[in-house]
């Protein structure tokens, strides 16, 4: 080392200390920990994090201003990239939104459908977020047992949807399509591998004392502190608090389903694992009885002016013709007004609000999204903790780059 570079590393080093033998470190983005765009600038004493700043950033979609621009179906396929890992929880939101500025409610059948999709979306977002979290554990065996059963789930969503992790099932007033005949005898075979790989990873985990002692205790927060930071979802829930969209402001039919919400009562990692195995299990519980109780019919709200014309008519009725053209270069057009919608996305409350002055494109589209509000609190989470703490608290709060830098 040359004597200027000593220089400027002695320099450097004297920034970075600071009293009382405190110093401060930079993790992420590049950490694989922090999934590629969050950087802590962590003030640590030892081992200890005594400040924290949070910087979210590096993955700008544009999400809001894009939507602006384009017809309102064609914000669809823009919803899917918000939270890529439960895309069809973000396709039903919307279309739930834009069908309130319409003052319309779509078929049974499609009510129904839309529930069994959200809630395959939610399962596959909670193995996600279980297996990724056990993995930078170092439960390894884990991430591959839970990602088998996303996997299968996928297939089963790419069946109905034709589309993996951007599916853009949904549209204005109804479905792309509707549910393959075979559908509930792929679905019994799914929930069978992932009832097989859930109790694989229930075996390795939840008594395992390595695991437990990472997560017991690391990550607190109180219900009082949860609110304070308007934290949704399976973290807000592991604090104590029963909120649930689904529950508190019904929405589709969810109000004809037999369905728990499991709260925590640490509300620390390991309740938050806790919550989320046990809302799984909640989740196909839904399915089942959605699949019992699909009724027959539509999928698509009978108004041209809302849906498409299906495509044999298109090709011989001068009606449909023009009613695909005007929905496809203008799209539908809502009366002036404003609305808020919202859904129970995979980690916490997803909402829509949007603006309408009467065109066939939205004035304003604001999305709420449940990973901004975590993220922001995570320096309370981490405050007082270990270095090493920070890395199943942060895993816990499942942040999801497209929906948190929209």
């Amino acid at each position: 080392m040359t004597d200027r570079k000593r220089q400027e590393f002695a320099k450097n080093w004297e920034l970075e200390k600071l009293e009382n033998g405190r110093m401060v470190l930079n993790m992420g983005p590049s950490h694989p920990a922090m999934h590629g765009i969050v950087r802590i600038e962590l003030t640590v004493e030892g081992e200890r994090v005594t400040g924290s700043d949070v910087e979210i950033g590096y993955l700008h979609r544009g999400f809001e201003k894009t939507c602006e621009n384009v017809t309102y179906n064609q914000c669809v396929p823009y919803t899917d990239r918000l939270n890529y890992i439960s895309p069809l929880i973000n396709n039903v939101g919307y279309a739930l939104a834009v069908e309130k500025l319409l003052g319309i409610e779509t078929t049974p059948r499609c009510q129904y459908i839309r529930v069994i999709m959200s809630e395959l979306s939610r399962i596959t977002d909670h193995l996600t977020c279980l297996g990724a979290s056990a993995m930078e554990l170092g439960a390894f065996t884990v991430y591959f047992y839970l990602i088998n059963a996303r996997e299968t789930l996928f297939r089963l969503a790419d069946s109905v949807a034709g589309g993996r992790i951007t599916p853009a099932y949904t549209r204005v007033g109804g479905l792309t399509r509707d549910l393959p005949a075979d559908f509930g005898q792929k679905a019994a075979e799914a929930f069978k591998v992932l009832g097989k790989n859930m109790a694989d990873a229930d075996k390795l985990l939840t008594r395992n004392r390595i695991f437990y002692d990472r997560m017991h205790g690391t990550g607190a927060v109180s219900k009082e502190e949860a609110i304070a930071l308007s934290f949704t979802g399976p973290v807000l829930r592991a604090s104590g608090v029963p909120l649930d969209v689904r529950k508190a402001t019904p929405y589709l039919v969810y109000d004809r389903f037999d369905f728990d919400i499991p709260v925590g009562s640490n509300g620390d990692n390991y309740d938050r694992y806790l919550v989320r195995m046990e809302e799984l299990r909640q989740s196909v519980r839904i399915i089942e009885q959605a699949l019992a109780q699909l009724p027959g019919g539509p999928v698509n709200y009978p108004d041209l002016g809302v849906t498409l014309p299906p495509k044999e008519e298109v090709y011989g009725n001068i009606e449909a013709l023009i009613s695909h053209f005007k929905l496809t270069f203008e799209g539908v057009k809502p009366p002036k007004g404003e609305i808020y919608q919202a859904v129970e996305g995979g980690n916490g409350e997803l909402g829509f609000y949007i603006v309408s002055d009467g065109t066939g494109r939205p004035w304003r589209v604001r999305v709420r999204p449940p990973s901004f509000t975590l993220t922001a609190g995570l320096s309370k989470l981490i405050q007082g903790a270990y270095i090493a703490d920070i890395i199943p608290t942060f895993g816990q709060i499942n942040m999801i780059g497209g929906e948190l830098e929209r």
